[in-house]
């Protein structure tokens, strides 16, 4: 079972794998660029060198990127979506640089012009990305969102109607989000809860579609629509939804990663995970 959290790349993306080791990860998520510019200092050949031998070297894989924040394929503004555009095929090159296997992004966001509307902008981004790059081998995990705002995504099916329109399906794969999914409604507390929500999530996207999972408790309730990660056991969730899930050998093998607060010395994603490894079930 990997289990990991999301690691910063200041100073370089292979200081990730070395936080990482620090704070006891199998495997990490990382930005492949800063997340808050459109700009993308180039990756140089040493840093990918590097990047590569710390991962050989401390057995910490990267099992995906998470996209700029800035990033809005969903938005009305021509202007934005060309520069999301242009920025999320950026992200999914350097992914293949890296060799990063899985994407993961917000959908995106509606701004007013409606969900159907925002759904139809999501899809020609993606279509157009996967045409202009179409030797990529990097799977974009569509993120399940808490629907705060217009952000799409916090529907099982507005995932799965993305997919399904997408051309090219073998490079789409979903990211679900403890938190999100729980603050967009989908209970997952009490086993027979959970056991629903993940039969719902197989009926509607398909579970082989299931790459990545982050693991976040909610400062909010159920159903509140607001996106606020809390530590493991310390939020809304507790941990049982946890504990289902670590112990579904159905997850087994999808890694994964705390998007929990912490500190420069990461003692909160260690204590975290330990946690975590604390539920699985011997």
């Amino acid at each position: 079972m990997l289990l990991g959290a999301h690691m910063s790349i200041s100073g370089g993306v292979y200081n990730a794998v070395l936080d990482g080791e620090k704070a006891t990860c199998d495997t990490i998520q990382i930005f492949t660029k800063s997340s808050n510019q459109w700009r993308a200092k180039p990756l140089t050949d040493d840093e990918i060198a590097r990047f590569f031998n710390e991962q050989k070297n401390t057995g910490v894989s990267v099992s995906c990127a998470h996209d700029s924040y800035l990033i809005n394929l969903g938005s009305p503004d021509k202007e934005l979506f060309n520069k999301s555009l242009e920025s999320f095929q950026i992200e999914l090159e350097r992914c293949d640089i890296l060799h990063v296997a899985n994407l993961v992004m917000h959908p995106g966001s509606h701004v007013g012009s409606g969900e159907e509307a925002g759904l139809k902008k999501i899809v020609e981004a993606i279509n157009k990305s996967f045409e202009k790059l179409n030797k990529s081998n990097t799977i974009v995990c569509l993120e399940t969102t808490a629907g705060q705002g217009s952000n799409l995504g916090y529907k099982f099916e507005q995932l799965a109607h993305i997919i399904d329109m997408v051309e090219d399906k073998s490079r789409m794969g979903v990211c679900l989000d403890t938190c999100h999914i729980f603050a967009a409604g989908y209970p997952i507390q009490n086993e027979d809860d959970y056991m629903k929500t993940i039969m719902e999530f197989d009926k509607t996207i398909g579970l082989q579609r299931l790459k990545i999972i982050h693991f976040n408790d909610s400062k909010k309730g159920l159903g509140s629509k607001v996106d606020r990660h809390e530590h493991i056991g310390q939020g809304e969730l507790g941990l049982e939804p946890f504990r289902h899930i670590l112990n579904d050998k159905r997850l087994d093998k999808v890694p994964k990663i705390l998007e929990t607060p912490k500190g420069d010395e990461l003692l909160e994603d260690i204590e975290n995970l330990k946690i975590l490894r604390s539920l699985i079930m011997k």
